[in-house]
């Protein structure tokens, strides 16, 4: 029966990590979530190109599994940080240019 409680306990701490994090990231500025949306290009690209390089099966599977991780990481954060309307501000921006 603790274990049942101890769990519990535990979920609702990470919960409520997870929404200080969520909230920490939404307070940053607009400025700060495009800078961060476009780090995951370089990483997206790095976790592909290391295929080229000359080394074993394993470094380059730990190698894409870390570069691909944070250019998933730089595009979560970076959507969180935007949030709807900074999403759709970057949206109607493109949209803009390509007219």
């Amino acid at each position: 029966m603790k274990e049942k409680i101890i769990l519990g306990e535990a979920t609702n701490l990470i919960k409520h990590l997870f929404n200080k994090i969520k909230a920490w990231l939404q307070s940053l500025s607009f400025r700060t979530g495009v800078i961060v949306l476009l780090c995951c290009i370089p990483f997206y690209i790095l976790s592909f190109a290391q295929m080229l390089l000359p080394i074993g099966a394993a470094a380059k599977g730990v190698l894409w599994t870390i570069l691909f991780g944070l250019a998933k990481t730089c595009q979560y954060g970076g959507l969180t940080i935007l949030g709807v309307e900074g999403y759709n501000r970057v949206r109607n921006w493109f949209k803009w240019r390509k007219d």
